[in-house]
């Protein structure tokens, strides 16, 4: 089969169904997953899908459309590890400072950290923070404020006050989405606040994602490209982009 049949047929299976996972379209026309994802990223630009986590909805369902972190977890698993590992040596020295966002590329950062570390680490994340409860060296400050259920984070005018007081060394966040265009993008406006107001509490900005959520767009602009430090990645981004981020002044580190 041609790219081009293969396309037509993607795009006619998610119009049928109203949402296919990057696995299920590698199984089902014997390609992998990285010849899915070009496909997915060509019918995307041609308005006729829309690029989710770990697959692709319809054109009609605008990217308000949210899974929740136990669909999220297992979505790209490896590359996750890979760019946590890799994240760490920008988080600071001893006795530093760390907000953490939520989401389940950030959780694995805050896991990957030594346990005697001593940082003081900031997070409206449910599982971020019960997690670094356990790490003796980390100082773990939970922000409140209404938790969403989808991601287990707290959101909404008390967080957004807390973050308002707040001076952070980094902010590791993570993004649903991100374009030089757009920038970063995530689709709850309640989400969004929050993020750029960690992005406003920090001195450094390190954004944590998959080469899945590079080249889409989402609901919400929570930040611009210019606010991004360092972004950690994995081999899937497209080598043109990777140059247009480089070329932007963000230092790019491929997992």
């Amino acid at each position: 089969m041609y790219a081009e049949e293969r396309q037509q047929a993607i795009a006619a299976l998610i119009g049928d169904r109203g949402r296919v996972s990057v696995a299920e379209l590698a199984d089902r026309y014997g390609v992998t997953t990285e010849t899915v994802r070009r496909d997915l990223a060509v019918l995307d630009r041609l308005g006729l899908i829309r690029r989710v986590h770990g697959g692709a909805v319809g054109s009609g369902a605008l990217t308000t459309l949210e899974p929740g972190t136990a669909e999220r977890e297992g979505t790209r698993a490896a590359e996750k590890d890979r760019i946590a590992t890799l994240a760490l040596p920008f988080l600071p020295a001893a006795g530093g400072s760390v907000l953490f966002d939520a989401g389940t590329t950030t959780a694995r950062v805050a896991a990957a950290l030594p346990t005697d570390l001593d940082l003081v680490a900031v997070t409206n994340s449910l599982p971020i923070a019960t997690r670094l409860t356990g790490f003796a060296g980390v100082r773990v400050q939970l922000l409140g404020g209404r938790v969403r259920g989808v991601t287990q984070a707290a959101v909404g005018a008390e967080t957004l006050r807390l973050l308002g007081e707040l001076r952070v060394d980094v902010a590791l966040l993570g993004t649903n989405a991100l374009t030089l265009r757009h920038g970063l993008s995530t689709p709850d406006p309640e989400e969004a606040a929050v993020k750029r107001a960690m992005i406003a509490a920090a001195d450094r900005v390190v954004v944590v994602a998959d080469a899945d959520k590079i080249g889409r767009e989402d609901f919400v602009r929570f930040g611009t490209v210019e606010d991004i430090d360092v972004l950690v990645t994995d081999s899937g981004i497209p080598a043109g982009t990777h140059a247009e981020l480089v070329a932007a002044g963000i230092q790019v580190v491929i997992a």
